[in-house]
């Protein structure tokens, strides 16, 4: 698949088919989606959570936002028709990392890309394929808005912002039905909590693979021998 860095900014005709494989393959891999609105401490978050896990013996990696990488490179903010390419190379490096790592903790998703696409440009075109990349996250952490806003170059509009923003990430994750955690609290409180939601989700996921292969265990009722009966009995795994 080469280098991350090999997809750059375009979108591509087939990009839906090779994200959508690439995932598909990286079904082993627990994936931690972090998203917020800005300042909300989610690249703080992300390298906190990475390094802890790695401390711990998790062979775990933290994927970069590639907004910030863009902006970085051009010296700007991405323009209307960029917005897709971001979405797709953010998807792309995720699903890249997770080919090779037990977790991979997300420095935001398409999802983003698709709200700030909504919100700057009233673009909704983003959503679908963004809220079927996300859906592959095993675990999303939505940062709260309890840390002060602190400006940050070209990635910051303002205070005003966040309230919308976050409403926005809020609506589409439940839309979806996809599941989330909000991560609230100053430093290392907010870092235990996500660590706390991340044990969890790796005890739940531990918890499937030990049980994928065991069979079901089906109670026979005593009291007669009528297969019916029998067959209202089976129960689901643990």
């Amino acid at each position: 698949m080469g280098c991350s860095r090999c997809f750059r900014w375009r979108a591509g005709s087939n990009g839906g088919a090779t994200l959508r494989s690439s995932l598909s393959v990286a079904d082993q891999c627990i994936i931690i989606a972090i998203v917020g609105a800005e300042s909300t401490g989610k690249t703080t978050l992300a390298s906190g959570l990475t390094q802890a896990l790695q401390v711990e013996g998790v062979n775990a990696l933290m994927v970069p936002e590639v907004l910030r990488e863009f902006c970085d490179e051009r010296g700007r903010t991405p323009y209307p028709h960029e917005q897709i390419g971001i979405a797709q190379a953010q998807t792309l490096r995720v699903a890249q990392a997770a080919q090779v790592h037990d977790v991979v903790v997300a420095d935001t998703t398409a999802l983003m890309t698709a709200v700030y696409s909504d919100h700057l440009f009233n673009d909704q075109s983003l959503y679908a394929q963004a809220l079927i990349d996300h859906a592959f996250a095993d675990l999303t952490l939505l940062t709260a808005l309890d840390l002060p806003w602190q400006a940050d170059g070209l990635q910051r509009d303002g205070a005003h912002v966040r309230e919308p923003v976050d409403s926005l990430i809020r609506q589409h994750l439940v839309s979806a039905r996809l599941s989330f955690s909000v991560v609230a609290g100053q430093g290392a409180h907010r870092l235990g909590q996500a660590l706390l939601a991340v044990r969890q989700s790796l005890s739940a996921a531990q918890r499937a693979q030990d049980n994928a292969g065991r069979p079901r265990w089906r109670w026979v009722c005593e009291k007669c021998d009528d297969g019916d009966c029998e067959k209202q009995h089976w129960l689901p795994r643990a």
